[in-house]
């Protein structure tokens, strides 16, 4: 009896999300209207290492859609900090924290209007140990991987925006 229960909640679930309108971001591949403006995308140099790092990143993820022309500027500013929060009896840090973040505008190159403005952030615990070496990895290894993670946030964003500016266009 509990099985037929839980068959029935299930099917019944499955019905209401199928009814909600959920729809694939990337449906169509890449030939659909989010892949091709996201081709469409060009980023800015950012400035310093976090931003050299934040545009290859971003570079990676928008090079798998191929756009005929630029017709976006994407322009980011960013804000990367390390703050020591473990403290120990001697005063020396057991803890860091590391927190990036990113503020974006996405420009439409036809009329220079700002079409996205918005934010994206990440943050990374490290473990502060003896070795200063291993530290200082440890805080390259975290600035790396918060890179990947806004520039992901930006580019689902973005995808976001393009779905959005398409459903406004077909009506």
């Amino acid at each position: 009896m509990k099985l037929i229960c839980k068959i029935s909640i299930l099917a019944a679930a499955s019905a209401m999300l199928a009814s909600c309108g959920l729809q694939p971001l990337y449906s169509g591949g890449s030939n659909s209207v989010v892949a091709s403006e996201l081709g469409n995308v060009a980023v800015e140099p950012i400035q310093g290492k976090a931003g050299w790092l934040m545009r290859n990143a971003l570079n990676d993820q928008l090079a798998t859609f191929e756009g005929s022309e630029a017709k976006y500027r994407l322009i980011v500013e960013l804000d990367d900090k390390i703050a020591g929060f473990g403290v120990r009896s001697n005063d020396r840090i057991t803890r860091e924290r590391r927190t990036l973040r990113a503020r974006y505008q996405l420009v439409r190159l036809s009329d220079g209007k700002v079409a996205l403005d918005a934010t994206a952030g990440s943050d990374a615990g490290i473990d502060v140990v003896s070795s200063e070496y291993a530290t200082v990895a440890a805080e390259e290894t975290a600035l790396e991987n918060l890179s990947t993670r806004v520039a992901d946030q930006i580019v689902k964003r973005i995808s976001r925006f393009a779905r959005e500016q398409a459903s406004v266009d077909a009506n």
